[in-house]
């Protein structure tokens, strides 16, 4: 695996996200976890606007909480490998289901290792802000997700089963979900 850094998204990396995106929908995915929305926005530049209100608590949306996002990017050749967005601190919501952080890799970058690097980076930043734990959750499914927040130390605190609603995408289903705790030092 080589070297990353994450970024913060900027009017310059429009066609190396939007084809990011093209990816995953190519390779018969919907859902891109840890991008703040970008498959529902309606552009690029409506979406580096949400990111901008998105990362202030005084201009968060009601029904959510002050976040990050960024781009995981390979030095070597500056391609984006995954995405991860972070969020500041949990409302009853992210509290129950979701967690501090949502991440994805790009199809083609998988088991390289770069999810548990993106993940370690973002547990960096999530010192930065001051966290002393940080919660992350994975469907039950999902073993890589597991197996790289494992990775980076930690620890399964429950698994639970939900009915999903509009914020998941298994609309009208019964997900299954592991929650995990990372202590920060």
């Amino acid at each position: 695996m080589e070297e990353i850094k994450l970024i913060r998204p900027q009017k310059l990396h429009e066609a190396a996200v939007l084809d990011y995106k093209e990816e995953y929908f190519s390779n018969g995915e919907n859902d891109l976890h840890g991008s703040s929305l970008l498959t529902e926005m309606a552009s690029y530049d409506a979406w580096l606007a949400h990111l901008a209100k998105q990362a202030d608590s005084a201009t968060v949306s009601s029904d959510w909480v002050a976040a990050t996002t960024f781009l995981a990017v390979r030095q070597r050749d500056q391609k984006i490998i995954g995405m991860i967005d972070i969020r500041h601190y949990l409302n009853d919501f992210l509290r129950e289901f979701g967690g501090h952080i949502g991440f994805s890799v790009r199809p083609t970058e998988r088991k390289k290792g770069y999810a548990t690097a993106i993940l370690r980076l973002g547990l960096d930043y999530c010192k930065t802000l001051g966290l002393e734990r940080v919660m992350l959750g994975c469907y039950k499914e999902n073993s890589a997700s597991a197996s790289t927040i494992i990775k980076n130390g930690g620890i399964l605190t429950k698994e639970f089963s939900h009915e999903a609603g509009k914020k998941f995408s298994f609309i009208g289903s019964i997900c299954h979900s592991f929650s995990f705790l990372v202590m920060l030092k």
